[in-house]
């Protein structure tokens, strides 16, 4: 039986008994995701200003079951709202790859052990990726084909097809473009598409996010991200959404940098704020500038890796969905329980 028809069958049953089904955004940011690493904002800025409360009021508002955070290198905001109903403990993995590349992987539902485990491993993807497997850590690789997210060498884009169970096959932040290219290399390398919206503000919570059919708690949603039964659903980014999510994320580092400034902690930041407030008329420029070279770079970088490596295959028009069966994959699991 082909693989195609192996994963129409595997969506065809789960629609049969999936009246029921939870959705949560894999890919959420908060607070504690640290200083930006972009230019301009990096001078004054944080790479988000939404508290884990406020994400997880948010989320719960969109319609999500449950919520996480994945900020990176960090679980302090999501032991933040661990209390709270429907909270599992996540992160955005920085991999460091030789010469200054690197890979951004999520790891979900781990502790703090694991965090301070994984963070030991992450300039050694061998040594990382063979941990999430040992311990059943659920992991997807994020936003392949992207310019903005570190530097990466085509070879780099191979290193965790197969190796990871999870790929990021709907980014809510990024062009649909990227993630069409995320949805054939995952499919192709065997792995389960995941979605999140890689919010940097609360207006782009839940945008987009990943439903397990059936599950009806926290834990069968988790073991349906271990096995691999996950459909990405809502929408990918656009230059609109991109212009407005870095006039939100701006907006908040002005307050921020005028309350720092006003209670004596820095006036430096508010400073420089103030030097570039006559530039914020050409946001929307800068902006469309950014969402045409990401395109661009994408398609790039997805025909140079087809190119080098002779996969994955172009399909077949009238085969090449983009609904859930389309997104289906014959994923490979992280194991019996």
């Amino acid at each position: 039986m082909g693989a195609d028809l192996k994963d129409r069958l595997k969506w065809e049953a789960l629609d049969e008994g999936a009246k029921e089904l939870m959705r949560c955004d894999l890919h959420v940011h908060s607070w504690y995701s640290g200083p930006a690493d972009l230019p301009v904002l990096k001078h004054i800025g944080r790479e988000c200003y939404s508290e884990p409360a406020a994400v997880y009021e948010q989320a719960i508002r969109r319609g999500m079951d449950l919520v996480t955070l994945t900020d990176h290198d960090s679980i302090e905001g999501a032991l933040a709202i661990a209390s709270r109903p429907n909270t599992f403990v996540s992160e955005e993995v920085t991999v460091l790859l030789a010469g200054g590349r690197q890979l951004h992987v999520n790891v979900f539902d781990i502790d703090e052990a694991r965090h301070e485990a994984i963070q030991a491993r992450r300039r050694d993807p061998e040594a990382l990726f063979a941990y999430l497997a040992e311990e059943r850590i659920p992991a997807s690789v994020n936003h392949l084909f992207s310019a903005l997210t570190g530097r990466r060498a085509l070879a780099d884009l191979r290193l965790p097809l197969g190796r990871l169970p999870l790929i990021e096959a709907l980014n809510g932040s990024m062009p649909e473009h990227h993630n069409e290219h995320a949805r054939r290399v995952g499919r192709a390398a065997g792995m389960a598409p995941v979605g999140g919206s890689d919010s940097h503000s609360l207006a782009g919570v839940g945008r987009a996010y990943t439903t397990v059919a059936g599950a009806r708690s926290k834990a069968e949603f988790l073991e349906g991200l271990r096995r691999g039964l996950t459909v990405p659903s809502g929408r990918s980014g656009s230059y609109a959404r991109l212009t407005a999510e870095a006039a939100r994320v701006f907006a908040a580092a002005y307050r921020d940098a005028a309350r720092e400034a006003w209670a004596g902690i820095q006036a430096g930041p508010f400073v420089v704020s103030l030097a570039l407030l006559p530039l914020l008329p050409a946001l929307p420029i800068v902006t469309a500038w950014i969402y045409a070279h990401e395109t661009r770079f994408g398609n790039r970088r997805f025909r140079a890796f087809q190119q080098a490596f002779g996969w994955p295959p172009e399909p077949p028009a009238a085969a090449f969905g983009l609904g859930p069966r389309g997104l289906a994959s014959p994923a490979r699991t992280l194991g019996p329980a």
